[in-house]
């Protein structure tokens, strides 16, 4: 039992930051909070000091590849990501991935899990997905994920459309969300007036910048992002006719979760390909080598590729589409944990407010999990997954990173227990390698 005495809570729901206040945690929930002079401290309470700290709801990062648990789980804790969302590995492995977590048996966040991603035939990743020939074997796809147990329904970008839309009709009669990639057979407009739930990277926005711009766009499967090229042309667009665009999606209901950060990685491919890049400390052989794999044949990224991806975001907010923040963990160059700070920086940097920024990275992707109840803010009742941070990160997001403290469900880590994780890791990483 804690009790954090005089504290500033951050609602992230309405953007603000309340001093004065006292947060009782009993068990694995918030028992009680209010204005300290209103709640009397339970006996036996381990009280924590709350000055000049703020108290959030953990982070969220809502697109990894849980590839390496014992790796990755004491990185997202120690950077304060206490729930992600898998978004594909193979069906069975993730989802002993994500009970053993959500158990509390794995140290890490709880997980959501899609299991293998369904794609068209031959998929793109054989390794984590099935691949589909007909709307039928697509239908029993979708079933025999269910049967497993799956959160979620991923889709790729090889799908026909007839695959894809019978993936969405069979998935709304089993009560599962769709996500993933827009197929390049179809439009974002059209899979999202479909019944796609989340879209992720940008994959389908180039070719609505083609449309607009006049310019053929592919409606055939042409290669992953085929005609990113567009994204280079944003400043060409007519403003005005793409915030229709964006005001049609956010009608649908499509929510977004662009992992900017993936593609910013991107930009330093050659440069990560000799072993120098950031945090490499913390990369352990089983990454490595999947990195190794991904990097065949790969070139660097132009930087214009993400930085006009972070204008479009701007604008998807502006236009008031639900976003979810995401790094595409697993991909190359992309740090458990310290990389969702990066993509938050880049959300800023882009214009996009810090309170919008922290929104899409608690509450909005808990609501889109289905964990709205318990998780993506703080209030009585709710699940004691809490950040303290040293300075308010509705003044600068980059403020998230001054961790003092994570709860997971009501387990204490302070900022000792937190330098220890990381230590681990790194003294993990080191064995592994033989250094």
């Amino acid at each position: 039992m804690y009790a954090i005495v005089d504290v500033t809570v951050i609602d992230v729901a309405e953007g603000v930051a309340i001093s004065g206040q006292t947060v009782v945690v009993v068990g694995d929930r918030i028992e009680r909070m209010g204005p300290v002079a209103e709640i009397d401290l339970p006996g036996g309470a381990s009280i924590l000091d709350g000055r000049e700290l703020y108290l959030m709801p953990g982070l969220v990062d809502a697109h990894v590849h849980f590839l390496d648990a014992p790796t990755f789980g004491p990185l997202t804790i120690a950077n304060g990501v206490t729930l992600v969302r898998d978004m594909g590995l193979p069906t069975q492995s993730a989802l002993e991935v994500r009970d053993a977590l959500n158990r509390g048996d794995l140290l890490g966040p709880e997980m959501v899990a899609t299991g293998a991603i369904l794609d068209g035939y031959p998929p793109i990743i054989p390794l984590i997905s099935v691949g589909v020939r007909t709307p039928d074997e697509a239908r029993v796809a979708v079933r025999q994920q269910a049967a497993m147990g799956v959160d979620m329904i991923k889709v790729y970008s090889r799908l026909t459309r007839d695959e894809f839309l019978a993936i969405l009709d069979e998935a709304k009669a089993l009560g599962l969300k769709v996500v993933g990639h827009v197929p390049e057979t179809v439009s974002i407009e059209d899979a999202a007036a479909a019944g796609l739930a989340c879209s992720e990277h940008f994959f389908g926005f180039e070719q609505v910048i083609g449309r607009l711009l006049g310019a053929p766009v592919r409606t055939t499967y042409a290669g992953m992002g085929a005609d990113a090229g567009y994204l280079l042309r944003l400043g060409e667009v007519d403003p005005q006719a793409l915030q229709g665009v964006f005001g049609r999606l956010r009608d649908s209901g499509l929510t977004v979760c662009p992992t900017i950060v993936t593609f910013q990685a991107g930009v330093h491919t050659t440069q990560f390909q000799s072993g120098d890049f950031p945090l490499d400390e913390y990369i352990s052989s089983t990454v490595l080598e999947t990195w190794r794999a991904l990097w065949a044949g790969q070139a660097d990224l132009p930087d214009a590729i993400w930085q006009s991806w972070a204008k479009m975001v701007r604008r998807l907010n502006e236009a008031g589409v639900p976003l979810m923040t995401g790094t595409d963990l697993s991909v190359p160059g992309v740090i458990p944990g310290f990389s969702l700070h990066d993509e938050l920086a880049i959300w800023q940097d882009a214009g996009i407010p810090a309170a919008d920024v922290l929104r899409s990275a608690t509450v909005v992707p808990a609501q889109f999990m289905g964990l709205g109840d318990r998780l993506g803010s703080l209030a009585e009742g709710k699940a004691a997954s809490m950040v303290l941070l040293r300075a308010n990160p509705l003044e600068d997001i980059g403020n998230a990173r001054d961790i003092e403290a994570v709860f997971l469900r009501g387990r204490y880590f302070d900022r000792a227990a937190l330098d220890r994780m990381l230590k681990e890791v790194r003294e993990c990483v080191e064995s592994a390698h033989g250094l």
